[in-house]
């Protein structure tokens, strides 16, 4: 897992203006919260924290103003069409902390022959892990695997100390059979074209 230092200072301003002001100076708001404690209203360095959050489930040092923190991204806002930062909500974590968090899912193997179709019901899985060892992703083999049969959670292999959050019966990737497109009936073509 990925450890990331990242400076923060409080804020002062809030609102849209404040909002723009700080993205203009390539900063994001950003909340601190957790543990019982109020929210903290920080702002961040935009670049640090896009780089961060290159990692699923960061674990980042946070420094606001020389009190350090541990904490992760829970809440991540992104601009539509540019997807540039606007707005992240980070936890306050302690070490040896579970927490509950989302891992993508990697897929690794080929299905068996023939014209079958991988469905992805869950493109990443809820677990519960240690804060300081959240596991980056969780691998998945569909060797061999055929129309109609599936994955469930429970067969999805886990680090240690990292249990599933959702039920084990639930189906994280099946199997499809590609459906093939039926031919148009030749007296509906023949009367569009007499229609024409």
């Amino acid at each position: 897992m990925a450890d990331v230092n990242i400076n923060a200072t409080i804020r002062k301003e809030f609102g849209k203006g404040a909002s723009r002001r700080l993205r203009r100076e390539e900063k994001i708001p950003a909340v601190i919260y957790g543990h019982g404690s109020d929210p903290v209203h920080v702002e961040l360095p935009s670049y640090d924290m896009m780089m961060a959050l290159k990692t699923p489930n960061v674990l980042i040092h946070l420094d606001v103003d020389g009190d350090k923190q541990l904490v992760i991204p829970k809440a991540v806002q992104r601009e539509a069409i540019r997807q540039f930062l606007v707005h992240v909500d980070l936890l306050v974590v302690k070490q040896g902390e579970k927490v509950q968090v989302e891992v993508p899912i990697h897929i690794e193997g080929e299905l068996a022959p023939g014209q079958n179709l991988l469905e992805h019901v869950y493109n990443s899985l809820p677990v519960e892990a240690e804060a300081t060892h959240i596991p980056e992703s969780v691998t998945v083999s569909v060797e061999g695997l055929g129309a109609g049969d599936s994955i469930l959670a429970k067969d999805v292999k886990l680090p240690g100390n990292t249990t599933l959050a959702i039920d084990g019966e639930e189906t994280v990737i099946q199997v499809l059979a590609a459906q093939a497109e039926e031919p148009a009936a030749e007296g509906a073509e023949g009367e569009a074209e007499g229609a024409e």
